[in-house]
């Protein structure tokens, strides 16, 4: 699929951060970052990772998808928040989750299916040694369905960090061998072996073996009231 350009992730951010009367050293102490970090994330001056942006919409109380809906939501200052970000904003970088993220969310009223042949699915690789390749999607249905393949030594956090979003997941390992971190616990996944579990819990997959390790994800975000998130 074609690249996808980064919206204006940084104003978001820093709109939703101002709508709820948090400061930015309030944001930052909470996410536990610097504060300096968070001003750059705001201005479009550096991307954050993929752990640090599901710990600002937790923080937050919105969802992933809000920082990358494509729509209009008809408020001027929001346009203006997205124009003053637009010249810092560069597009996502390539085989980053950033990436991912907003060429998923590009379009969102977009159907996929109801039949995907293996030829017609989207394919977005990550830095971090993964691969999601999207099953499906039904417009208004806020569900990843998603093929995972991790690659020897591929990771869900290139830093090695573990991560927290809002929703739920549910994945289901078809071949190879996963590695799950989930908050203080450690899972070694097999073939047919599945996994559940809310996704605020801290976790990170990782792939120790010498084979891909493929699996098949649903990724269920709560909208809202969602806090009120995802990630690979």
């Amino acid at each position: 699929m074609s690249p996808a350009a980064a919206p204006p992730v940084g104003a978001r951010v820093r709109r939703a951060r101002q709508a709820r009367g948090m400061s930015l050293r309030a944001l930052a102490r909470e996410i536990g970052v610097s504060a300096s970090l968070v001003s750059q994330i705001e201005t479009g001056k550096s991307q954050p990772s993929v752990s640090t942006l599901y710990a600002i919409t937790t923080a937050l109380g919105i969802s992933i998808e809000s920082l990358f809906d494509g729509g209009d939501d008809g408020r001027d200052d929001i346009a203006a928040d997205a124009q003053v970000a637009a010249a810092a904003t560069a597009s996502a970088v390539p085989g980053t989750v950033l990436h991912a993220l907003a060429a998923f969310a590009a379009d969102p009223g977009r159907r996929i299916g109801p039949l995907v042949t293996p030829g017609e699915r989207e394919t977005l690789e990550l830095d971090s040694g993964v691969v999601w390749e999207r099953l499906g999607h039904v417009p208004g249905v806020d569900v990843d369905f998603l093929q995972v393949t991790y690659r020897p030594g591929g990771s869900s956090s290139s830093s090695g960090g573990l991560m927290r979003h809002a929703g739920t997941e549910y994945g289901c390992l078809t071949s190879g061998e996963l590695v799950l971190t989930l908050g203080f616990d450690e899972y070694t996944l097999g073939p047919g072996d599945a996994v559940c579990f809310e996704s605020t819990t801290p976790h990170r997959y990782r792939n120790d073996g010498a084979e891909p390790a493929v699996g098949v994800w649903f990724v269920f975000s709560q909208s809202v009231q969602w806090h009120g998130p995802t990630v690979q």
